[in-house]
């Protein structure tokens, strides 16, 4: 069965006739036709059948239909409404849920914009960067939510992946990309793969693969409401869908640093670990990264195939072999490091940390760790809660400072850059901070951020939606308590951020040679 036999449907829900007269406008995939009329989204799925996905049979296409609408329930119930039934009428025609027999199956979906899509906002310029912490949130509480499905993924799992990706770039990719590059890129794949295989198979005997997303990337997430909201999970293939959740997550992270968003991609990550402190999978995510560009370079050569015109195969296939060299660049992570920012409330520890972060490390940059952030998540309290004094006492501060070591550690052992942010005002705290990268191994960089009393009332008086408490009688006391002798590599904070960042980098590469980039292009 093929698209012949669904001509009379797509007529019919092409007509603004079906739609009480409104304009119908259509949007075309490999596996659907969405027709958009008014307030409302029909999809219907094409009746196709690949080696992934089956759509031949109406009734196959009924289950898909329902299935998606309860998959997708679970992250954008107000966009999937319902699966309504094209019928045939006792007069012959055709019509919406009528009384007549069922002759084909649709999801019924509320229409958005799709000028809120966060593809499109991205290609516009416009994809805000604090849109990232809520999105990289809303992904960790979905999978925390998740079901999870021990008869998937782990080392098997990622294999099907690896092995389909080599496949399909082998079979359909020639004279698109280079087959050597191709041949390479899976043979050091493989390698990582093995190297990781136990770690894959204990997170899921853990619980950690579960009913994803399956199709992470920035099409399917929208700004509905002010919020970002995912949609399009996939729902005909277990394989696609029940993955690692870091997998998972890993498409956005790669899609945005395709996009050249790495501050993007590094606030999206540090979101979801804010909310979910998966440190030791961080290890997995050069692999999880790389497969995913992969996977962009096979889906990129089978559109070059259906195309026609020779400018959009050509787009296609450097779009391609763009993505087979980050795919193999991105198996190639550097070294991790250690860095330490200190300062009085106000000095711009969070400014520097969070420019710092994209540029070192393993895409998409340096795990940041804020004892701001760490307190609130000890006491129980979302980050931009106000806490009262006794979350603040010695005691408490103790067991802050002792959590964020521990994490940066976790995160170390991974194999992950760790930037820690924090007043570090102690000396204890700040040497347990180059104990931690030495028994890790791995280099470290202390850095102490200085600026004038005005300075700091000035910046802590303007925050704003920040996860610090501090006023100006907490920077007035940390002043007169000071820090004394520092032993870190001291920086002027009265000057602009970026001067300081710059300076930061450069003291950075003195304590060891770091690689510093920002764009995917750096990588390829």
């Amino acid at each position: 069965m093929g698209m012949d036999d669904q001509r009379e449907v797509i007529a019919f829900l092409n007509s603004p006739e079906t739609h009480g007269g409104a304009p119908v406008e259509r949007v075309d995939t490999h596996a659907s036709l969405v027709f958009l009329a008014g307030s409302r989204a029909l999809k219907l799925k094409r009746a196709v059948s690949f080696d992934y996905l089956d759509f031949s049979t109406v009734e196959r296409r009924r289950q898909f239909c329902e299935a998606e609408v309860r998959i997708n329930g679970r992250t954008a119930p107000s966009v999937y409404r319902d699966v309504i039934a094209v019928t045939r009428q006792p007069d012959g025609r055709l019509a919406l849920g009528g009384a007549g027999s069922a002759v084909e199956w649709l999801v019924d979906m509320t229409r958005f914009n799709q000028d809120r899509l966060f593809d499109r906002l991205a290609a516009r310029g416009d994809l805000a960067l604090d849109l990232m912490a809520p999105l990289g949130a809303e992904i960790a509480r979905f999978h925390a939510a998740a079901a999870r499905r021990h008869d998937h993924g782990g080392h098997a799992g990622m294999a099907w992946v690896i092995d389909g990706n080599a496949r399909d770039l082998q079979t359909r990719g020639a004279g698109l990309v280079d087959p050597v590059s191709c041949v390479r890129l899976a043979t050091k794949s493989r390698a990582v793969l093995e190297r990781v295989g136990r770690e894959l198979d204990a997170r899921r005997d853990t619980g950690v693969v579960r009913q994803c997303h399956g199709d992470l990337h920035l099409r399917n997430v929208v700004l509905l409401d002010g919020s970002p909201t995912l949609f399009d999970a996939i729902e005909f293939s277990d394989e696609l869908s029940c993955v690692d959740v870091l997998y998972d997550l890993a498409f956005l992270l790669m899609d945005l640093w395709r996009r050249r968003l790495p501050r993007h991609a590094n606030a999206a990550m540090n979101a979801y670990l804010l909310e979910s402190p998966d440190m030791s999978g961080l290890s997995l995510l050069p692999l999880f990264l790389s497969c995913r560009a992969a996977v962009r370079a096979k889906t990129s050569v089978t559109a070059a195939q259906k195309e026609t015109s020779p400018r959009r195969i050509e787009e296609l296939g450097a779009q391609a072999r763009e993505y087979v060299a980050l795919a193999g660049k991105l198996l190639e992570p550097p070294e991790p490091r250690l860095i330490a920012i200190g300062g009085f409330s106000g000095s711009g520890k969070s400014t520097l940390s969070l420019g710092l972060a994209p540029a070192i490390g393993a895409v998409p940059g340096s795990v940041v760790l804020r004892t701001d952030e760490v307190r609130k998540r000890l006491i129980g309290v979302e980050s931009h809660a106000p806490l009262a004094p006794a979350a603040y006492t010695a005691h408490v501060s103790q067991m802050v400072y002792g959590r964020l070591a521990h994490r940066a550690a976790a995160a170390l052992r991974s194999g992950h850059s760790v930037i820690v942010d924090g007043v570090f005002a102690r000396s204890h705290d700040r040497a347990v901070m180059g104990d931690v990268a030495a028994d890790a191994g791995v280099p470290f960089c202390g850095i102490w951020l200085h600026a004038d009393e005005t300075v700091l009332l000035a910046r802590v008086a303007s925050r704003r939606g920040d996860a610090s408490d501090a006023k100006a009688d907490i920077v007035r006391a940390q002043l007169a308590q000071g820090a004394g002798r520092i032993e870190w590599c001291r920086l002027d904070a009265n000057r602009p951020s970026d001067m300081v960042r710059q300076e930061a980098e450069t003291v950075a590469q003195r304590s060891a040679p770091v690689r510093f980039f920002t764009t995917a292009s750096d990588m390829a």
